[in-house]
């Protein structure tokens, strides 16, 4: 049976990081439960995207995730598949198609690892850094697949951070909390990225899962550390 294209992202990440434990597919909801967990969230779900959201509760010590995909994201992946090449028709779509997964799996990781305040500003801070780094280097991957060299010029890189960090829009953001929120983790991602891309296959992998290992302050010292050095 072929795999999916969310099946082949989770196992990309679980191959990263560690195994979930789950088929994260399983937590995919359709609209009508989007509709009614967007209540359930409040004010918090307000100004999420009508196009994906994910869903974290806690009830009895277990964690309940819902990964929720619109209608028309799903059909743009499926008319332009990105698995047949990476452009302007897909880029948006997948960006937020890899987003979702990431945040389902690394909130799931933490949870196994003892972490239980899930509506705390820090996790739902290191869940959207996280997001944006990963993104960042499946991006990079899908890219490079297509290429002949297996290697990602400088224009494949400033089109892939211009999708990524330059046209994300922070600012269209109401809420100060969630606009602080989306501009400190891009800001943050488009530099620790920066660094990223300075490193040979190995030491970005032993960078990215130490880098996985901290928690949302800790990221953003190691970030900010790594800005000072090279400033």
């Amino acid at each position: 049976m072929n795999e999916t294209l969310f099946s082949q992202i989770q196992k990309l990440f679980e191959r990263t990081y560690a195994q979930v434990g789950i088929n994260l597919e399983d937590c995919l909801i359709d609209r009508e439960r989007c509709a009614q967990l967007s209540i359930l969230a409040g004010r918090s779900a307000r100004e999420l995207s009508e196009l994906a959201r994910t869903f974290l509760r806690r009830a009895d010590d277990r964690l309940y995730v819902g990964i929720y995909y619109s209608r028309w994201l799903i059909e743009q992946l499926e008319k332009h598949d990105p698995r047949a090449g990476l452009s302007d028709h897909n880029i948006r779509s997948l960006i937020m198609f890899v987003e979702e997964i990431n945040h389902a799996l690394h909130a799931a990781l933490q949870f196994k690892n003892g972490a239980r305040e899930i509506g705390g500003e820090d996790f739902a801070r290191n869940l959207e850094l996280q997001a944006q780094v990963d993104t960042y280097l499946v991006l990079l991957l899908f890219v490079a697949f297509f290429r002949k060299t297996q290697r990602v010029s400088r224009t494949d890189r400033r089109w892939l951070r211009f999708h990524l960090f330059a046209a994300q829009g922070p600012h269209a953001y109401i809420d100060k909390n969630i606009r602080g929120r989306y501009l400190e983790a891009t800001e943050l991602a488009a530099s620790y990225t920066q660094y990223l891309d300075t490193l040979n296959g190995m030491r970005r992998l032993d960078e990215i899962r130490r880098f996985r290992s901290l928690n949302y302050a800790g990221k953003k010292l190691r970030i900010l550390a790594l800005a000072d050095r090279t400033a």
